[in-house]
C-alpha cells in the first residue's frame, strides 16, 4: 500500500504518516436497522482503526465547523479520521486537527443583504480548486463523509471513492422539503452539483422524509439554561453595520446585540451593542434573548427554537438555501422578512413589542446513531457501485 502523507494545514506542506500499516478495512457488522430507526452501533475497538474516513467540512459560514464539533469526536470513535476544510469567513475555532486545509469554492458575503456575485466570482479560482482536487490523496481513504464540500467530493467522484453527503444541503435538495413559491433553477443545480455524492443524509427542522433528521444542537446550546433579559440577539452578516444600526435606531424601547462580521471593536449607538463575532459571546446573548433576529442560515434559526426563543429570519439575496429555510421555518410559525429596508420597520417593530415565542421544539440528539449506521452500511458495502443521484433515488436504495 502506498505510504499516506499528510498536508500541513496552513502550509500545505506533507508530514510523516501517522498510520502508515493500516490494513484495509475488513470489518462487518450485522445489517442495522432500517432508516429512522437507529441503534448505536460502534465496533471493537480493535477493529475500528482499519476505517479510514476522510471528514470534508465546508469552512463558509460557521453553521459547518459547529456542526463539526459535535460530529467529529463521534467520528473518531468508529474509525480514523482526518479532516478537511475548503472555504473561508468562518469564526469557528475547532478542538481537533486539520489536516488539510484548501480555498476551495466560496461564497463571499456582501454587505446589503446577499452573496456578493463579483466578489465571489473574483475570489474564486478554477485552476487552483482543479489542483486541490487533483492532488488531495483521496485515494488513502476507504470512504468520504462530506459537509457540503467540494474538493473532497469532486475528488472522491474522480477515484471512485464512496462519498457520503450529510449535510443540511442535501435535506434542502430533498423533493419533500419546503421550499419558496418562485423556482430558482441556478440555485438549485449549484446545490445539485457542488459537492456530488453518491448517499445522502440530511438534517433539517423537521422529518419531511427517512433521510431527514433534527438538527444536530452542540452541546454547549444543550447545556444552556435559557432566560429572559429582554433584549434582542442579532446576527446579520450580509449587511453593514450602518444598514442594521439605521434601521434598529428606529424601533424603541428595546436593546438590539448585534454581532458583526464587520466590525473588529465593540461599541455602542443608544440602545444597539455592535460588537465583533465570537461563540462564547453569542450563545451568552442568545440563551439571554427574548428574541433573535438572523439570517436564514440553518443552525443559528435551530438553535434558537431549540431554547424557545421567538424568532424573526431574513434570507440572503442571491442564495437559494436561504430561500428554503425560510420556507421551512414559516411552516413552524416564524415570521420571514424579505430585507431589512425601511419599510420593514413596521413588521420587526411589531414582532419584537408583540409577537410571542414559540414553544421549544425538542430536537433529540440523533447524530451518533447516524453515524454509527452510515459507517456500517459502508462497512456491509452498501454505497459501493453506486451512480451520483437525487436523494429520492439513494434514500430508495438503503
Amino acid at each position: 500500500m502506498q505510504q499516506r502523507r499528510y498536508h500541513d494545514s496552513t502550509t500545505h506542506k506533507t508530514s510523516a504518516p501517522r498510520f502508515p500499516h493500516l490494513p484495509p478495512s475488513r470489518y462487518v457488522p450485522p445489517r442495522p436497522p432500517g432508516l429512522g430507526t437507529f441503534a448505536p452501533h460502534t465496533p471493537p475497538a480493535a477493529n475500528h482503526l482499519f476505517l479510514r474516513i476522510l471528514y470534508g467540512i465546508q469552512g463558509t459560514g460557521n453553521g459547518h465547523l459547529a456542526r463539526a464539533l459535535e460530529i467529529v469526536p463521534l467520528l473518531q470513535q468508529l474509525a480514523v479520521v482526518d479532516v478537511l476544510v475548503s472555504g473561508q469567513h468562518a469564526e469557528v475555532q475547532v478542538p481537533f486537527p486539520i489536516t488539510y486545509q484548501y480555498k476551495g469554492l466560496g461564497f463571499i458575503f456582501g454587505k446589503k443583504g446577499g452573496v456578493d456575485l463579483l466578489q465571489t466570482f473574483a475570489k474564486n479560482n478554477t485552476r487552483r480548486l482543479y489542483k486541490e482536487i487533483k492532488n488531495l490523496p483521496i485515494a488513502d481513504y476507504d470512504l468520504v463523509i462530506n459537509d457540503f464540500e467540494p474538493v473532497s467530493a469532486w475528488a472522491a467522484r474522480s477515484k471512485r471513492v464512496p462519498c457520503v453527503a450529510l449535510s443540511h444541503q442535501a435535506a434542502v435538495l430533498s423533493p419533500h422539503a419546503p421550499r419558496p413559491s418562485g423556482s430558482d433553477i441556478f440555485g438549485r443545480a449549484i446545490l445539485h452539483n457542488y459537492a456530488p455524492s453518491v448517499a445522502q443524509f440530511g438534517f433539517h427542522f423537521g422529518p419531511y422524509d427517512p433521510g431527514i433528521f433534527t438538527p444536530v444542537i452542540r452541546s454547549q446550546v444543550r447545556a444552556l439554561t435559557p432566560t429572559n433579559d429582554g433584549h434582542i440577539t442579532v446576527y446579520l452578516p450580509a449587511y453593514e453595520d450602518e444598514i442594521l444600526i439605521k434601521i434598529l435606531k428606529k424601533i424603541k424601547g428595546v436593546e438590539f446585540q448585534v454581532f458583526s462580521k464587520h466590525s473588529q471593536k465593540t461599541y455602542r449607538d443608544g440602545d444597539i451593542y455592535i460588537s465583533p463575532i465570537s461563540g462564547a459571546a453569542f450563545l451568552a446573548s442568545m440563551a439571554a434573548a427574548e428574541g433573535v433576529l438572523c439570517g436564514a442560515g440553518f443552525e443559528t434559526p435551530a438553535e434558537a427554537l431549540f431554547l424557545g426563543k421567538k424568532l424573526m429570519v431574513v434570507p440572503m439575496k442571491n442564495q437559494y438555501e436561504q430561500q428554503c429555510n425560510a420556507a421551512a421555518a414559516a411552516t413552524l410559525g416564524v415570521p420571514v422578512l424579505k430585507n431589512i429596508k425601511k419599510k420593514r420597520i413596521p413588521d420587526i417593530y411589531e414582532w419584537v413589542h408583540n409577537a410571542k415565542p414559540l414553544p421549544a421544539v425538542h430536537f433529540p440528539d440523533q447524530t451518533a446513531a447516524i453515524l454509527n449506521h452510515i459507517v456500517a452500511q459502508h462497512r456491509m458495502g452498501a454505497f459501493q457501485n453506486l451512480k451520483i443521484a437525487k436523494p429520492v433515488e439513494l434514500i430508495s436504495t438503503l
